[in-house]
């Protein structure tokens, strides 16, 4: 692994190694150990934080270069890339729904259920976690394990600048539909985020479930139920909404998980 960093390392500085044979097949050992879950571009430590992996971001911007492009064909679709297809779901024990598409060099755990949706390269997608219709999923996004990505949710991808921490939702969130999760963003493990609500990095995510307010930027804590909300900003021409999102309450840890789920869009008549 350390002589495929240091190769990886020595392209991104000098591109034109690129031209030669080690340098490339480097490239696609990185991309084919991506793609079979041995790697990961972030990894989550003992401690509750996450370790991005630059050298390995890297080598996915590199493998666009030095791949040509093909067509490739499934059935009566015709496709014209550089990056081929996922396959092989049967063995993997992925479900796989009719017109969901996964690039190779993503990773999608056994377990794993794809509606007609899109996985990028260098994303990981845990085992039991849904990705729902028209759902999104962006290059290196970190999707935990029994996640549901409800319909049309958009979880952007994060590849440059190369030390970027890619866009996480951790395990046992609920994403309902249409929200927006940008910009290496990170999601709290057990978190329920409400249809339309739009996450980035300069998004105030605002607890208003105490006499004052707080605000968070880039994450929203573990077991939080977020909705929509606005605020009133100044600007030059007057006082105008701006859009956020509004922590109301959190799931109860006393709960299964699925009850607990259920109990929190009830109680506090959340919409997904």
């Amino acid at each position: 692994m350390t002589d495929l960093k240091e190769t990886i390392e020595a392209a991104w500085l000098d591109r034109s190694l690129l031209q030669g044979w080690e340098t490339k097949k480097a490239i696609r050992e990185v991309i084919e150990l991506l793609d079979k879950g041995e790697l990961r571009v972030a990894e989550q430590g003992t401690d509750g934080g996450w370790t991005t992996h630059e050298w390995i971001k890297k080598a996915i911007s590199l493998y666009f270069p030095i791949q040509e492009m093909q067509t490739i064909e499934v059935g009566p679709f015709e496709f014209h890339d550089k990056i081929p297809l996922k396959s092989g779901f049967a063995e993997k024990g992925v479900r796989v729904v009719p017109q969901a598409l996964a690039r190779y060099g993503s990773f999608i755990e056994k377990g794993a259920i794809l509606m007609p949706s899109y996985v990028n390269i260098g994303a990981w997608v845990g085992s039991g976690t849904m990705v729902d219709t028209w759902a999104t999923v962006g290059s290196c996004a970190q999707i935990g394990r029994n996640v549901h990505l409800a319909g049309g949710v958009g979880i952007g991808g994060v590849l440059e600048p190369p030390q970027a921490t890619p866009t996480i939702i951790e395990d046992e969130c609920f994403i309902g539909s249409r929200c927006i999760v940008v910009e290496g963003v990170r999601v709290g493990r057990e978190a329920v985020l409400g249809a339309n609500v739009v996450l980035t990095q300069s998004t105030h995510i605002i607890d208003v479930t105490g006499s004052e307010p707080k605000i968070y930027k880039g994450e929203v804590p573990p077991r939080s139920v977020v909705i929509p909300g606005t605020y009133t900003k100044k600007f030059p021409a007057g006082e105008y909404q701006v859009a956020c999102a509004l922590i109301i309450g959190t799931r109860k840890e006393s709960t299964d998980k699925k009850v607990s789920l259920n109990d929190a869009l009830r109680e506090y008549a959340v919409a997904v």
